[in-house]
């Protein structure tokens, strides 16, 4: 299924569009052929060392080689595991550690890797384009992607070659139609998984690909890339669209044929202000957890104005092709429409698990029977219910639901109620442990410090009184991690009361 869904559809592209550009990498342009000639003198460098582990660790620059270097690893049967360079050096070290990683691919030249059985593919002298694939199971790992961990190390999510694959064929079902004359971007680390969906579309169509270097500001290089190269197809977080919310009346990109939402919640009122700037799209909002593969629901949005939402966020829509979707209480039962549960998700798109976490994967995993049919599910963590019409309505996260004089509380209604006050400026809540160990809620509001007299009095007419934030704090831009998603940690720890 890998070969047929990524392996073959990337020689056709490569073959038949050569001299079309594949990449536009910090302003400068490369051909399919650069790319192949690439790939053939890595993945030629990779068959002369030796070493065991199938894992290889891949040095996440922005440029041709380590783009490159992903196919050469897959194409000798191998998987890769990206290391951030902008990471600290002990968490790469953990990771390197931890993935048993041997072998280490790396673009630019770290001296600290230096110990290890180290590619620099930069250095590498070119060869003749020459694809020499090893046709391997769809059970083998393609990627091991490390995300932060409650015990305070990273955990692996291994995905293998079947699950990339069954993702890429469930995602075009969606109906997108993407051609050689497309202009994509991928702005997302290769850490992150989104980037895997924005650098394989366009690359499996034989379209060009507009990545962000890693020191520019993204959002002001993707207001570039907007203008400049009139793109036409593009995921991107709601917080980047937020960051580019002062330039919608000077953003205008009718070339955009599809815009993806995706990484976090998506806020109907700011997805209905970007719709205007990019006025021929088709939007969609797509959810998904790393251990589902990227993507595994999806939601139309309506140019009209009828788009469901929760609280002032996007629904995220119903299960992709392939996979079920299901809402549980906390003993593991099914729940009926319009009752709150957590959401877990099963199909071939579902990671074999945590590596070499064998507690994490008895905590996150389950089976159940459905239909007659035994599954296996993954818990999201996500409050959602469905609504009448089988459309996934997200509520947030499990583990923003606080207890607040015994009342239990969800935090995005009140993000959802301040942002209504403050007209689409960002809001975001936060539990935390006064100093008599009592939980009280916090509304940091982004932007200018204003008097919150009128927000709090606007939030008792709203709200029952054990819902009012004990205090709103200003911060004139919020934190984003390396998902470009808002760092709700790095939150908390500005609050010095």
């Amino acid at each position: 299924m890998f070969i047929e869904q990524i392996i073959t559809p990337f020689i056709e592209a490569v073959n038949n569009y050569k001299e079309k550009n594949a990449f536009c990498i910090n302003d400068k342009f490369y051909t399919y052929h650069d790319f192949a000639i690439c790939i053939s003198k890595i993945s030629s460098e990779i068959k002369k060392r030796h070493f065991k582990s199938k894992q290889v660790g891949l040095v996440a620059n922005d440029d041709i080689e380590t783009y490159a270097s992903i196919f050469a690893i897959w194409f000798e049967g191998l998987a890769y595991v990206p290391l951030h360079p902008l990471q600290p050096k002990d968490r790469i070290l953990e990771i390197i550690s931890q993935a048993e990683i041997e072998l280490i691919i790396d673009s630019k030249q770290d001296q600290y890797l230096s110990q290890f059985n180290l590619i620099q593919s930069s250095q590498l002298p070119n060869v003749t384009a020459d694809f020499d694939f090893k046709n391997i199971s769809d059970d083998s790992l393609a990627y091991i992607l490390f995300t932060s961990g409650s015990t305070g190390k990273p955990k692996g999510v291994q995905l293998s070659r079947g699950n990339i694959a069954a993702f890429m064929k469930s995602f075009w079902a969606v109906g997108f139609s993407i051609s050689a004359d497309d202009c994509c971007l991928q702005c997302f680390d290769l850490t992150f998984d989104v980037s895997v969906q924005s650098y394989l579309v366009p690359l499996l169509k034989g379209a060009c690909t507009y990545t962000i270097p890693h020191d520019q500001i993204k959002y002001s290089y993707v207001f570039g890339l907007l203008e400049n190269h009139k793109l036409t197809f593009g995921a991107m977080a709601p917080s980047m669209i937020r960051f580019l919310r002062p330039y919608f009346d000077e953003i205008d990109v009718p070339s955009m044929r599809y815009n993806i939402l995706t990484a976090e919640a998506s806020p109907l009122d700011l997805v209905n202000e970007w719709a205007k700037c990019i006025p021929n799209a088709i939007i969609y909002d797509f959810y998904g957890p790393t251990e589902a593969t990227i993507y595994c629901t999806y939601y139309k949005v309506e140019r009209l104005g009828n788009s469901k939402q929760l609280n002032g966020m996007l629904s995220i829509g119903k299960p992709m092709n392939g996979l079920t979707a299901i809402i549980i209480d906390d003993q593991n039962n099914i729940l009926g429409n319009n009752k709150k549960g957590e959401l877990c998700i099963a199909g071939p798109q579902l990671t074999i698990g945590y590596w070499k976490n064998s507690e994490k994967n008895a905590e996150a995993f389950f089976h159940l029977d459905i239909d007659g049919i035994k599954m296996r599910f993954y818990r999201t963590g996500d409050l959602c219910y469905f609504d009448d019409d089988g459309d996934i309505m997200y509520s947030g996260r499990l583990d923003y639901q606080v207890k607040i004089q015994g009342y239990r509380i969800e935090l995005g209604e009140i993000e959802y109620h301040g942002r209504e006050f403050l007209a689409g400026q960002n809001a975001i809540a936060v539990a935390y442990q006064n100093k008599i160990e009592n939980t009280e809620i916090i509304l940091f509001v982004e932007g200018q410090k204003f008097n919150e007299t009128s927000l709090i009095e606007y939030l008792k007419s709203k709200m029952p009184h054990y819902m009012i934030p004990a205090k709103i704090l200003f911060q004139d831009s919020f934190p984003l991690n390396a998902n470009g998603k808002i760092d709700r940690n790095a939150l908390k720890k500005n609050i010095t009361i």
